[in-house]
């Protein structure tokens, strides 16, 4: 029997709606993706809630948990349903970690400090768990908290900020007493300041520390007023607004963190929290940026970020243990493997995509590259790096080295993150321009190509309107839309069923190979083998 290679090429943020308005897939010149969908088999997969194990089907998906999904096979809890069950059942506060953390801040009558995205997107964290823990904190005799609000706008309405900062300041208000003050310290938008990802822009971390711990940025007395005024200067949007630290009448930053201090990043989602962690947890040797001053803390994550690297140390929550992943099954079969993305993405089709472990299971058979992003932004270069991912995907799949490649393509969800339609119908056109260079590759070796999405976002660039001649808002978030599966070259038919979800893609690739799948995971999508 001939040994086929198979490639799987994940369109980042590339749903499926039959909506036009503000669809930049539909609107994107695509004549590969159209000619895929048009001849070949395809199929369409849940992306989102209940199917990549998020609390429910009102959640949208994310890169993180789809790739876990991809990767693994199998539905495991997730993120917010996660941290959900651990506050439910009391673990939380009963663990190690959140003991050592109050204990601390009780025996020195220091801060215990909130770090973390503030609003309810329910992809990198949630108000609601933040409420649980200044609760529970004050039931327990902390005296002083400071919270350091990271504006969200992206998985959330562009411009709610304030929706969530007068949440949260009616929720501590009503708690405070002479025994107990809470307040907002800092902030600023997440694309600003502290959320940087896979090393890309340090100095996005940079400026979250000089903010959030040395109290070094535009002063304001308030929140409410660092948002107003810089919507007022530049109608900037909420991910975009600059850092801003809140000072008391004579001028003082109400909540910088000091040696003895504890404190809590309480967002979930692991690939903009690993930076800033290391930033507090990093030693001596920590060369990433100036620091100034490294407060003598004990700091902890909601979630560790990178179990085998350890970030953070300390954590409140255990991530899910994803056992019998894909790769895992391959290399037990001598399947050899190639992954490639630009920096963007590199994570989530090697860490996210193994389960959520850094390194390989088999240096021989699998191939890691990793193609460096622009720091820029989006909107700017919508094009990415994905001729140079091609360039090096191609050479690979005609190599003969290799059983399974797979890719993912950042645009359509990066580039959808920015709100700006224009600039995505280009980077679902790259893409596409990429995929049929991609085809061409897989054709010349008689291989068989399989592509799909990890969640949609690029399908729904504006907010839907409330009122029938309202101005259009543009959309930053992902979409609750499923996202296409198409086979190309596999002479086959596949299921339509209406729960199939990104789980069933590893039985799948799996038969394709000609590899038994693991006996854990979901049924393949293919009905019948022609």
């Amino acid at each position: 029997m001939e040994k086929r290679p198979v490639v799987l090429v994940v369109m980042d943020g590339v749903g499926v709606s039959d909506n036009e308005l503000g669809n930049a897939v539909k609107m994107a010149y695509k004549p590969n993706l159209d000619e895929l969908w048009n001849n070949c088999p395809h199929t369409v997969l849940r992306a989102h809630g209940l199917a990549v194990g998020l609390p429910s089907d009102s959640d949208m998906g994310n890169s993180e948990v789809g790739h876990n999904a991809i990767g693994c096979g199998q539905i495991y809890s997730q993120g917010a349903k996660l941290v959900n069950e651990n506050i439910e059942s009391g673990a939380m506060f009963d663990s190690a970690t959140w003991k050592d953390l109050v204990e601390n801040v009780k025996a020195n009558d220091s801060v215990l400090h909130f770090l973390g995205l503030l609003s309810d997107g329910n992809v990198h964290s949630h108000i609601n768990h933040l409420k649980a823990m200044i609760e529970e904190a004050k039931k327990e005799g902390v005296k002083k908290v400071r919270v350091h609000i990271l504006l969200d706008g992206r998985d959330v309405p562009e411009t709610s900020a304030l929706t969530y900062v007068d949440d949260i300041e009616n929720f501590m208000n009503a708690l405070n007493d002479d025994q107990f003050d809470a307040e907002i310290a800092s902030g600023g938008g997440r694309m600003q300041i502290t959320m940087d990802r896979y090393e890309a822009n340090w100095p996005m971390v940079e400026a979250g520390w000089k903010i959030h711990v040395l109290g070094e940025g535009r002063t304001f007395p308030s929140a409410t007023e660092a948002i107003e005024t810089y919507r007022n200067e530049s109608g900037v949007v909420d991910q975009d607004l600059p850092g801003f630290v809140i000072v008391d009448t004579e001028g003082n930053p109400k909540g910088t963190i000091n040696d003895k201090d504890s404190v809590i990043l309480y967002n979930f989602r692991g690939d903009r929290a690993q930076e800033i962690s290391l930033a507090f947890d990093g030693d001596e040797t920590f060369d990433k940026f100036d620091r100034v001053k490294v407060p003598d803390v004990k700091f902890a994550g909601m979630l560790q970020y990178d179990a085998d690297l350890q970030i953070p140390k300390h954590y409140l929550t255990e991530p899910p243990k994803i056992n019998y992943t894909l790769t895992e099954q391959l290399v037990k079969d001598g399947i050899s493997e190639y992954a490639i993305s630009e920096t963007q993405k590199y994570g989530h089709v090697t860490y996210f995509w193994n389960g959520n472990r850094s390194g390989k299971f088999d240096e021989d058979l699998e191939v890691y590259e990793e193609i460096e992003s622009d720091v820029i932004p989006f909107e700017q270069r919508p094009w990415m790096k994905s001729a140079q991912i091609t360039d090096k995907l191609c050479d690979a799949i005609r190599s003969g080295k290799y059983d399974f490649l797979r890719t993912n393509y950042p645009n359509g969800d990066m580039v959808g993150h920015t709100g700006n339609l224009e600039a995505t119908i280009i980077g679902v056109e790259s893409v596409d321009l990429a995929l049929g260079r991609v085809i061409k590759a897989v054709k010349d070796v008689n291989g068989i190509l399989m592509v799909t999405a990890d969640h949609g976002n690029a399908d729904e660039m504006y907010e839907k309107p409330k009122k029938k001649d309202a101005p259009l808002k543009a959309k930053t978030s992902h979409t609750l839309n499923k996202v296409p599966f198409i086979i190309y070259n596999f002479d086959c038919t596949l299921k339509q069923d209406d729960d199939l979800g990104l789980s069933n893609i590893a039985s799948t690739v799996c038969q394709v190979l000609g590899v038994k799948p693991n006996e854990h995971w979901r049924e393949s999508i293919i009905e019948e083998v022609k």
